[in-house]
């Protein structure tokens, strides 16, 4: 119905896509174009959430050890994750290094971290003492079991928070044991995402002359609160406790993915019953001569059924057909096929850089496009002058006991 799918391997993107931008210019995009963020270095959420803030256009100085300088590898070609920052080396437990760096907070919208409960205190950051140096500052934190409670300064990663919070046990096959679906959940959604609309919604009450606050997001909360909707289905009786037994776990045959006749995959999810008419009809069934989708007992002999079907022809001859179409079919495509279909191409929602296709930025907006922020943004010194930091505070940072390069 759509494309040949048959050759996904060209990793280049036909449509116009967000422009990169050029830190000589001088020119930012993005609705967050102005807005001066401090992000203490890590990895993941953090990590995360600034390459967003980054891409909306905000100025960031991103504060890490010394040792650090020439080992981050950043950029398109490096840790996507970090680029559009700008770098300053510094060692917070050098003489007077910690009171320049409030010093900078003076002039920042935002800080962001993302260390163990009490490191930023010990460290003489706190939340106490940067909103004290500038109550307007929207302080954000993320951590992976929150700032108290037991765990909270227990070591974990993101299937620790995933599996603590009921996300983990739900997603897998019901005879195996539950599968990590990669750090999407925890460390990116649950963590990354959380922080992202909290530090924007506590900006925007800045801006509205409240005061400035902590963003606290813990990746377990964010996970439970992804998990809202299947929470509240099985408070209402309508979510096994089994995994794969729920239509949207894979356990519903119409709602699953299938093997077809070259090995490769397909996604149905032909949920409503319009659109499974619409699935037996492709496949070439009759409802009435097959076992009912609405009973539970029979789904095993459903989904044999139509596995069967799907095995007899390729996913690119299944594709042509299908997608686009009620049946709710999609190619289950892998990491270097994606940005090569027809759609995504044509969306710009991959970016060809010299070293292959990353993300573009996203969301998008209509008058403020976001466009994919530089590797690197210029010297901190400058960014810092910008800011209007004290003369003395940058030298000072860019002395023997720190680096702006």
């Amino acid at each position: 119905m759509s494309h040949d799918p048959s050759d996904l391997s060209e990793n280049t993107a036909a449509a116009p896509h967000p422009r990169v931008s050029d830190p000589s210019s001088g020119i930012r995009s993005g609705p967050l174009t102005g807005v001066r963020v401090l992000e203490m270095s890590g990895l993941g959420p953090v990590a995360f959430c600034c390459m967003h803030l980054a891409d909306m256009g905000a100025e960031i100085v991103r504060v890490s050890a010394p040792s650090r300088q020439g080992a981050d590898h950043v950029g398109y070609d490096g840790d996507p994750l970090q680029r559009g920052r700008s770098p300053l080396y510094c060692d917070l437990k050098a003489s007077g290094a910690v009171a320049a760096l409030l010093g900078v907070v003076e002039s920042c919208d935002m800080l962001l971290e993302g260390y163990r409960p009490g490191v930023m205190e010990r460290l003489g950051l706190g939340p106490g003492a940067c909103l004290e140096c500038n109550p307007r500052l929207v302080y954000g934190r993320v951590s992976g079991w929150g700032q108290e409670g037991p765990l909270s300064l227990a070591p974990g990663h993101d299937p620790n928070y995933l599996a603590i919070a009921g996300g983990l046990h739900p997603i897998g096959f019901r005879d195996r044991p539950p599968v990590q679906p990669l750090n999407l959940v925890a460390d990116l959604g649950g963590g990354a995402m959380y922080l992202l609309a909290g530090v924007l919604a506590a900006l925007a009450c800045v801006r509205d002359g409240g005061p400035g606050q902590v963003v606290d997001a813990a990746m377990v909360d964010g996970v439970a609160s992804l998990m809202s909707w299947v929470y509240g289905a099985r408070a209402a009786g309508n979510w096994s406790n089994t995994r794969q037994d729920n239509v949207m776990d894979g356990g519903c045959p119409y709602s699953s993915v299938y093997e077809t006749a070259d090995g490769r995959y397909v996604v149905v999810a032909a949920v409503e019953p319009r659109f499974y008419s619409a699935l037996l009809s492709a496949l070439g069934l009759d409802a009435e001569a097959i076992p009912s989708r609405d009973d539970r007992d029979s789904w095993p002999a459903l989904r044999a059924t139509m596995a069967a079907v799907f095995r007899t022809r390729t996913r690119a001859e299944w594709v042509l057909d299908l997608e686009g179409s009620e049946a709710c079919v999609s190619p289950v495509l892998d990491l270097d096929e994606a940005p090569s279909h027809p759609h995504l191409k044509a969306r710009g929602t991959f970016i060809t850089t010299p070293s292959g296709a990353i993300p573009a930025p996203a969301p998008r907006f209509t008058e403020t496009p976001s466009s994919l922020a530089p590797a690197e943004a210029g010297a901190a010194s400058g960014v810092l002058a910008g800011w209007g930091v004290d003369p003395g505070i940058v030298a000072r940072l860019s002395g023997p006991e720190g680096s702006t390069p």
